[in-house]
């Protein structure tokens, strides 16, 4: 199914984008971060909320942050702490930030500098947040290395407290932290998942044969993830018996860029990709859900759930991220700056 122009635009971005996140910690407010990716000028961190009549987007603080952004994450228990993966030509760094007081701050104050996660040797790739509240732990992936950090927000500490390489054969590109449980990590390493347990630091499982560009925690079952791929578009796998997916969806007419999973309607997954698409799936639970079937019984299922398609773009579409305070709202980013607010609620009474 084809989406019309339904959504609404944000367009304050001035320069090509990547990353945008959901602002958990906005209690009340349906509020997203977006940044921006531009190689001559100063770049900027945008915080954007939908007004609650649902058909208005406006801009709550526009802060500058001097280099490119590659990775934002917003702090899942502080709506004005964040962290970027950030590059000036042949650097790359990872900082957390605190956003200024919105009520007395400046025309697009700097945002101010918390900590430097400064320990990595190679290419910073991405900052995970535990995602389901206040923890004093945060992980750091680069291309060779897992970082554990203890954080201390409030006195701007960061020491880190557990670090394993994956070899000098090898690079990381990403991952996730399961919300199911404080002590496992999914890491994206060349063409396989790698789930680490950060107690040991110990790789205890992997999904291999694939180029997974991306990878996203089911919040509502535990062991069940979602992956976007380059040759199978989106998969899902249950990584107790992770020799084959669950299910495999068809992804997109190109590069199938991000996946992610609902955080309150069980089946409904987001996914995006470099043809300007954004795709919502709707994946069957229940009885005829694959992990209950014994492992001599289990096979692929080939499916087509594709509730609607979303193509009011001209550019690749590398961001996307659900809103937690209002579950039936999404938000796009595509590479061009173009920020796009998309209501599901037809669908979520369908459901």
């Amino acid at each position: 199914m084809q989406g019309g122009s339904t959504g609404i635009v944000y367009g304050g971005l001035k320069y090509q984008a990547r990353c945008i996140a959901d602002v958990r910690a906005d209690l009340g407010h349906t509020s997203f971060l977006a940044g921006t990716l531009s190689l001559k000028e100063e770049n900027e961190v945008h915080l954007i909320r939908l007004l609650p009549s649902g058909n208005e987007i406006v801009c709550e603080g526009l802060f500058y942050h001097q280099n490119e952004i590659w990775d934002l994450k917003s702090c899942p228990y502080d709506y004005r702490i964040l962290s970027t993966v950030y590059t000036s030509g042949e650097t790359y760094g990872a900082s957390i930030w605190k956003i200024p007081e919105l009520s007395t701050q400046s025309n697009s104050p700097q945002l101010e500098q918390l900590v430097s996660l400064d320990e990595h040797t190679a290419k910073i790739k991405s900052v995970l947040w535990w995602p389901m509240g206040k923890h004093d732990k945060l992980v750091t992936i680069d291309e060779r290395n897992i970082f554990v950090w203890n954080i201390d927000s409030s006195n701007k500490i960061a020491k880190v407290i557990s670090q394993e390489s994956v070899g000098m054969l090898h690079n990381f590109s990403g991952g996730a932290w399961d919300p199911h449980d404080r002590n496992a990590v999914a890491a994206i390493c060349d063409s396989s998942l790698q789930c680490w347990d950060l107690r040991t630091m110990k790789n205890t499982n992997a999904i291999g044969h694939a180029h997974i560009r991306d990878v996203d925690y089911n919040p509502k079952k535990q062991h069940i993830v979602a992956t976007a791929e380059d040759e199978f578009g989106i998969r899902l796998w249950d990584l107790r018996m992770s020799k084959i997916p669950l299910k495999e969806l068809p992804g997109h007419s190109h590069w199938t860029w991000a996946v992610r999973h609902n955080p309150e309607y069980e089946g409904l997954i987001l996914s995006a990709g470099t043809d300007s698409t954004v795709n919502l799936w709707q994946v069957g639970t229940g009885s005829e859900d694959s992990t209950l079937d014994s492992p001599q019984s289990r096979r692929i299922r080939q499916i087509d759930p594709l509730l609607n398609s979303y193509t009011d773009y001209e550019d690749s579409i590398y961001g996307i991220a659900w809103s937690s305070q209002d579950p039936s709202v999404f938000a796009s980013l595509s590479y061009d700056g173009r920020v796009v607010v998309e209501s599901i609620k037809p669908y979520t009474q369908r459901k």
